[in-house]
């Protein structure tokens, strides 16, 4: 990583960096009220001995210095500790706890410093402390047979009070609290980027896939509640991107135009059934005849999204219990039809696996120009793999900062063992800086969860599929469509209403 990698990572992550600094400059306020005050009251000492000479004034000067460093730790001994405590009223411990020494380097001074949370009591105690020091040296550097100390000691300065209090110091604790916030954001930000390994670029994307990004779809934070590129959001940037990955998806094999496209993610949460819906009106859009399948058994949600009846459809025509063309409805003003999922069945993997499914996809493929089918996740499930290797090609979408390359690799790895072929991938939610569901189970026993990151339904869905005034040529006139108990389909039949839809698998209803 150069420079501007490490820039860039700060500034993806910015909020772990202004976070650990508001956290530090918090505690450093919080124990800087809560710590009391602390007045400090410092003494100098002078420390001598005798001499009658040059030479002897020079070797004493050195076995002076030599001495002001035993005095350091004698001034903060026991023994001084407990004369002072004698005479002040403390305990020798709270003493030495109180007291700190230091020699003043190259020189015979010795200064000491008395902290206490009173001034006048840190003053006292300083007073005492130098009148017990200097009795404690005499008698200490005294010879036996002698009255004469061999060391002298003198009061050179103080005791002084310093008015202001040296603990604690709000300026300093807080500019260190600063300090150590960006760094330790810093930090945390650049571990955190070295530990994901989810897919945050084009780059990263193809590289783990080994497959074309066929293109990236920006986050916007309106498409939670109107997922659908339809009204208003048929101008954003969305709309855009989906227009692109149905170009793309157009020229993937000029030769052999895809007919049958899968859309399927690796993992739940991705917007897969958000990128087959949109990606199935931009098709419409360009005046191609579509269908979109709802292939997702265990949990549909296109039905929803669209604003449609989904109690019948896919499920139902592949047991022969309806013909699709009375359950495929058209949504919208152009040439979009939908195929919900319909009953949820036991066996969703053996129905898409079924010969019934390929003979739909068959018929399917001469009667649309372009069919979309909204699969499972790869990796909870094997549905999308079962059907992608009946079909002409598989868009597998990612999610940025979501999805990671050991789940990418393992979808693709799931595609290729059924020969499943890969027209590319998308990579979804792109941040608009260059960098989020709503969970359901798949229950029925097979113990598989996810959430997607569209969840809510589109508001206006119903709005927006009203239909075209002018009667469209349903696409399965004159063609036997389906499996086992197909028949062919009046004109009258595309376009099929809730009640008739319901109708077709649970009978009449009020």
């Amino acid at each position: 990583m150069d420079l501007l990698d490490y820039l860039r990572v700060l500034r993806r992550r910015w909020w772990l960096v202004a976070g650990a600094t508001v956290l530090a400059v918090g505690l450093a306020v919080v124990v800087t009220v809560r710590t009391p005050a602390q007045y400090a009251t410092s003494i100098t000492f002078f420390v001598t001995m005798p001499a009658s000479g040059v030479t002897d004034a020079y070797q004493g000067d050195l076995f002076s210095q030599q001495r002001v460093k035993s005095y350091a730790d004698l001034l903060t001994s026991d023994r001084l500790a407990l004369a002072v405590a004698s005479r002040d009223g403390l305990e020798p411990d709270e003493v030495r706890s109180r007291v700190s020494a230091r020699p003043v380097p190259n020189t015979v001074l010795l200064r000491a410093t008395v902290t206490h949370q009173s001034p006048e009591r840190s003053q006292r105690i300083a007073e005492v402390l130098a009148t017990e020091f200097i009795a404690l040296v005499q008698t200490l550097e005294t010879p036996p047979g002698s009255a004469t100390p061999s060391v002298k000691v003198e009061v050179v300065g103080g005791p002084r009070l310093d008015p202001t209090p040296v603990s604690p110091r709000p300026a300093r604790n807080v500019a260190l609290a600063v300090l150590f916030g960006l760094i330790a954001g810093a930090s945390a930000a650049m571990l955190r980027e070295v530990l994901d390994t989810t897919v945050k670029s084009v780059e990263a994307l193809r590289d783990v896939s080994a497959s074309p990004v066929l293109g990236t779809v920006p986050y916007d934070s309106g498409a939670r509640k109107a997922p659908l590129i339809v009204a208003d959001r048929a101008r954003s940037a969305r709309a855009e991107a989906y227009r692109r990955l149905r170009t793309n998806l157009q020229f993937v094999d000029v030769d052999g135009p895809v007919r049958a496209i899968v859309v399927t993610s690796a993992v739940p949460g991705e917007g897969k059934s958000t990128t087959a819906s949109n990606l199935a009106i931009a098709f419409g859009e360009a005046g191609k005849r579509v269908l979109l399948v709802d292939a997702d058994l265990r949990m549909p949600r296109i039905a929803e999204y669209l604003g449609l009846e989904g109690a019948v459809g896919l499920t139902n025509v592949l047991a022969g219990q309806v013909p699709v063309a009375d359950v495929v409805q058209q949504w919208g003003r152009g040439g979009l039809w939908v195929l919900p999922s319909g009953s949820v069945p036991p066996n969703p993997s053996e129905l898409l696996g079924s010969q019934n499914m390929a003979d739909l996809l068959v018929s399917l493929r001469e009667s649309f120009d372009v069919v979309i089918l909204d699969a499972p996740p790869l990796l909870p499930v094997t549905d999308a793999a079962v059907v992608a290797a009946r079909c002409d090609g598989a868009v597998l979408v990612a999610r940025h900062g979501r999805t990671s390359r050991s789940q990418i690799a393992g979808a693709m790895d799931a595609l290729r063992a059924v020969d499943g072929r890969v027209l590319g991938c998308l990579l979804n939610m792109l941040p608009p800086a260059g960098g989020d569901a709503y969970g359901y189970d798949y229950g029925y026993g097979y113990g598989y969860g996810y959430g997607y990151g569209y969840g809510q339904r589109n508001v206006s869905a119903r709005d927006a599929q009203r239909r075209d005034p002018v009667h469209r040529e349903s696409p399965f006139a004159d063609r036997h469509v389906g499996g086992r108990g197909t028949r062919a389909a009046d004109p009258s039949d595309a376009t099929v209403d809730s009640d008739a839809a319901v109708s077709a698998g649970r009978g009449d209803q009020p």
